[in-house]
């Protein structure tokens, strides 16, 4: 859905990647027109080096255009939707430069605004990494709702950066001004990411070997109990076969299911930079010399891939975007890797039992068996039915 963002220096048209007439959730919030009233209403000086980090969807991004501003995303999807964004609000991206969380940060950061992500690990990695592009003279503001500030997000900025504060809030938005203070910078220690440790002995294949987790990735410090169920029950080695490990995270599952097969070519697939990132550092802490079996790829899930391409899809789909619950990551999930299977081919499927991923996967594939279950989670399968002669379940797309 399209919508109309009303900023001090214009009026923008939004919308989230990749669009969808039947998604209702706006590309912006009250938290995003917070912070731009604040810099237009305070006089913020936007003629030096500006950094924009965790702009979900563009929203600050494409106002503050005219400014020549850096973003730094960890979403394949947001980075996407700044590009659509700037181009559906005529704002020509020249002087814009569109960074990730894995490339190098600038150089120097005269204005640093922070739309506060989820992830705590991720906004310590992040002011961790930009620290020493911060000098005393530099503005920092936060801004996020208020359902997303916390005492240990202020905290963060003021160990990191220097004192810190918040504004009252406004439409259940709060901004955070931050001070740089040059002790502070001087003395805030090491970025603690990434984080690595030893799995437990119960799980299949990798039973206590290494992961490798960088800041943002879910269940950064332990292993989430979803993926720990999935893995007691991943489909037997097939002796070779394309198999896509999609939403891969950190990469447990993909790696696992490489340990298992030798002769298995492993994609693992991410819209998070940081998750493929994990995912590459954990499949080669554990198969040094593997080299060509696997491909690591940051992109938006299997859209684009070629029909008849993969021949398993294994996946523990998010049900969140952002703060949002939504099942529309998991339906594209899905449809994507009907398109991308051979005949044949199957999708393995885990996710908590009241998400209803069997209604989904009948309604995409024709058909959804039950592999295993507990009290919380199940894991399901979907075959593709057929040889591809048409558009519905069981055939071709």
């Amino acid at each position: 859905m399209s919508d109309r963002m009303t900023a001090p220096w214009g009026e923008y048209a939004l919308a989230r990647f990749p669009e969808d007439p039947r998604d209702r959730l706006r590309a912006w919030d009250a938290s995003d027109a917070y912070l731009l009233r604040h810099l237009a209403e305070s006089g913020t000086p936007l003629d030096g080096a500006v950094v924009v980090v965790g702009d979900r969807w563009g929203a600050l991004t494409t106002a503050l255009a005219g400014h020549g501003p850096t973003q730094i995303t960890d979403s394949y999807l947001s980075r996407e939707a700044t590009r659509a964004n700037l181009a559906r609000s005529g704002v020509q991206p020249d002087g814009i430069r569109l960074l990730t969380t894995r490339d190098a940060p600038p150089d120097r950061v005269d204005v640093l605004l922070v739309r506060v992500p989820k992830s705590l690990a991720l906004l310590e990695d992040q002011l961790h990494r930009l620290a020493p592009a911060v000098h005393e003279g530099t503005v920092v503001v936060g801004t996020g709702m208020v359902k997303e500030i916390h005492t240990s997000t202020l905290r963060l900025f003021e160990r990191i950066l220097g004192p810190t504060r918040t504004s009252l809030a406004r439409q259940k938005a709060r901004l955070i001004f931050c001070s740089p203070d040059a002790q502070t910078l001087r003395s805030r220690g090491r970025d603690p990411w990434p984080y690595t440790y030893r799995l437990p002995d119960d799980i299949g294949p990798l039973a206590g070997r290494t992961v490798v987790n960088h800041a943002g990735v879910f269940c950064a410090d332990r292993l989430d109990i979803g993926t720990r169920f999935f893995l007691r029950h991943l489909p037997a080695a097939r002796g070779g076969g394309r198999a896509v490990d999609l939403g891969c995270g950190n990469g447990v599952v993909g790696t696992a299911l490489a340990l298992a097969d030798p002769d298995a070519e492993v994609v693992f697939v991410d819209e998070s930079y940081q998750a493929v990132a994990s995912a590459e550092a954990t499949y080669r802490a554990n198969l040094p010399d593997a080299d060509g079996r696997a491909d690591f790829r940051v992109c938006d899930g299997l859209e684009g891939w070629a029909p008849d391409s993969v021949d398993l899809v294994l996946s523990n789909p998010p049900f969140h975007s952002h703060q949002a619950t939504t099942d529309a990551t998991a339906r594209r999930m899905f449809t994507g890797a009907r398109r991308a299977l051979r005949p044949g081919g199957e999708l393995w499927v885990v996710g908590n039992r009241h998400l209803g991923y069997h209604v989904t996967l009948r309604r995409i594939f024709g058909n959804s068996a039950l592999v295993a279950s507990d009290a919380k989670f199940v894991v399901l399968k979907a075959v593709v039915r057929g040889p591809r002669t048409s558009g519905r379940p069981g055939g071709g797309a």
